[in-house]
């Protein structure tokens, strides 16, 4: 490398660098020969520059090793920059004006037969990819993401430095403290049969930050949770960790709005409005059946009980006797949909506990045909007006006793049908706040109150009064971002009262003598003038992966796990010697024949 050391990357030259003696390093990205004269694609990280080698003339002691070069193997080239012909400048590369006439060609490294090819995007499957992940990385769709995540942890880093954040690391081996997800766990060695838990979040040592007066406090923060992969989620993950003192909801949601403008703008340069939209909970749900919906495309559901009583179909009155409601979607221009199709937007309710989805449609004549329509013929012009209907749309409705139900399933089609009909353009970014969410959820298995989200999130000061008597009303300073569709970020505004917070455990079930054990050492904290204070944590893998048009976070994490939470390429996680687990005093009990 001291002789064949590159001079430039290749994806810097410009014609006005003809004549130029240039040293260039990378792989070998395609070779063609035509007849003797080899043109050579050399690819690094910056780009892809042509090296010409003409072996019928001077460069004739190259012919060996041109013929002997594959794609994949790792060169060293030293030549001349030239421009190219007018006529055959590639307008598609920004190198494309010119070519390097090669003096020297060294192979650094040779390149095995390839699993798959190194594309921009290649059709290989997901777990061979992740087993030669080293090689999918080289792919010029990897690195364009690898880089896009650097660049928006950088720009996330430059914002909140320049807001007075102190980035400060909070520990990774912590106390576990059940709740919620499962902890991945880390045995002692010289405490034989304690654990350390890995952090499934800082919640409550950015929480302590606050107490110790670092009043803006932000980390690129590593978390851990023992749950089943999906597409948004990894049993490892990054998020960007925001705490404040001083602060109520807007002050942390103006933070977070300020943030992504900035994000957006510096990496991507997309302009985000000042202020994103805020939706309640309750009214997310009634709009669209879920609390992260796609606002991408409208599409809102509909309340159609004002027009069931007039009609006489029995389900749909059954639905409203037993307190629960009726919703409608219209789906504009969807008249055309065979009946093979809204079977399989039904079936897709049921998945939800819907019993069943009921459709009309709007014909000529402003008249209502199919399905359900026979009920509500004297009543059609009131429907299509209400529900702003008209000819050639689809209706479709799903009614239920459990109103959840019929606002989740039908949501459900919602969602599925902005995905079907590709109304979810991945280069439009719609952001939202869902904002006043309940504090408590009640546990049907276990007939208990817990925290909708987590145990420390600060009740509206009208509901302090019935927390104990009516859990199920009461909302929280609770708030979620949302973009496209995903849960980007959660947050709340803290309790930092000892006596509130244990009224919330006590709530949850936890006696005074266990929240002590579990989280005493916050509590305690509290006692010693604790500010008020609150924060959010943005899910970056998330947010990467929705600024780079992807739909798997896999796609912008550089060595994640399959979706067994398994890593194909080092075949982790692994067994250990006994040795180990001597010394840690474990003893790993084998399945029997039945894998119980």
């Amino acid at each position: 490398m001291e002789t064949m050391k590159r001079t430039i990357d290749c994806g810097s030259l410009r014609k006005g660098d003809a004549g130029r003696t240039v040293i260039l390093n990378g792989w070998v990205n395609r070779k063609r020969d035509h007849g003797g004269i080899f043109f050579i694609n050399l690819r690094d990280r910056y780009g892809v520059t042509q090296v010409t080698v003409d072996t019928t003339g001077e460069q004739a002691g190259l012919e060996g090793i041109c013929a002997e070069l594959r794609n994949e193997f790792c060169i060293a080239v030293e030549g001349t920059v030239r421009a190219r012909p007018d006529d055959m400048v590639n307008a598609s590369m920004p190198t494309g004006a010119i070519e390097v006439l090669a003096s020297n060609i060294i192979i650094l490294n040779r390149c095995e037969v390839l699993p798959f090819q190194v594309d921009e995007e290649t059709n290989a499957n997901e777990d061979l990819r992740l087993r030669y992940r080293y090689l999918d990385l080289r792919s010029g769709a990897m690195q364009d993401r690898i880089k896009l995540r650097s660049e928006v942890t950088f720009a996330v880093r430059e914002w909140m430095t320049t807001q007075g954040f102190y980035e400060i690391e909070t520990p990774t081996f912590i106390r576990s403290t059940p709740e919620g997800a499962r902890d991945y766990l880390v045995p002692s060695r010289l405490y034989p049969g304690k654990f350390y838990a890995l952090p499934q979040s800082p919640q409550l040592y950015k929480q302590l930050l606050m107490v110790s007066g670092f009043d803006k406090y932000f980390q690129i923060a590593r978390c851990y949770r023992d749950e089943d992969a999906r597409g948004d989620r990894q049993p490892e993950f990054t998020q960007i960790d925001v705490e404040m003192s001083f602060v109520s909801r807007d002050d942390v949601l103006a933070m977070t709005e300020g943030m992504m403008a900035h994000v957006f703008k510096k990496t991507i340069g997309v302009d985000l409005p000042p202020q994103f939209r805020r939706l309640s909970y309750e009214d997310a749900m009634e709009l669209y059946g879920t609390d992260k919906p796609d606002l991408r495309f409208e599409m809102p559901l509909q309340d159609f009980s004002p027009y069931v009583e007039a009609g006489g179909f029995q389900a749909f009155k059954d639905a409203l006797a037993g307190g629960g409601a009726v919703k409608a979607l219209v789906v504009k221009g969807k008249a055309d949909y065979s009946r093979k199709q809204i079977e399989e937007l039904e079936a897709h309710a049921k998945i939800y506990k819907a019993k069943g989805m009921a459709w009309m449609k709007v014909a000529e004549g402003a008249t209502l045909e199919g399905g359900v329509s026979k009920f509500f013929t004297e009543n059609a012009a009131a429907i299509m007006g209400g529900l702003g209907a008209v000819t050639g749309d689809l209706i479709l409705i799903v009614a239920d006793a459990r109103r959840q139900i019929a606002n989740t399933a039908l949501g459900a089609v919602r969602s599925k049908l902005g995905k079907d009909l590709d109304w979810c353009d991945p280069k439009k970014f719609e952001f939202t706040w869902i904002v006043d969410f309940p504090l408590f959820a009640f546990n049907e298995e276990e007939n208990r109150w817990e925290a909708a989200h987590h145990l420390f999130s600060w009740p509206q000061e009208q509901y302090h009064a019935t927390l104990e008597s009516d859990p199920g009303s009461v909302k929280g300073d609770l708030y979620d971002l949302v973009l496209n569709g995903y849960e980007l970020a959660s947050g709340s505004i803290r309790v930092h009262d000892p006596v509130l917070q244990q009224r919330i455990f006590s709530i949850a079930g936890f006696d005074p003598a266990e929240a002590e054990k579990r989280f005493g050492f916050l509590t305690g904290a509290f006692k010693y003038g604790a500010p008020p204070h609150g924060g959010i944590a943005p899910g970056l893998d998330r947010l990467v992966m929705l600024m780079a048009g992807q739909t798997s976070i896999k796609e912008v994490i550089a060595f994640p796990k399959n979706s067994f939470a398994v890593s194909p390429m080092d075949d982790s996680p692994g067994e250990v010697d006994q040795k180990q687990l001597d010394e840690l005093r474990i003893t790993v009990r084998k399945k029997d024949p039945e894998g119980s």
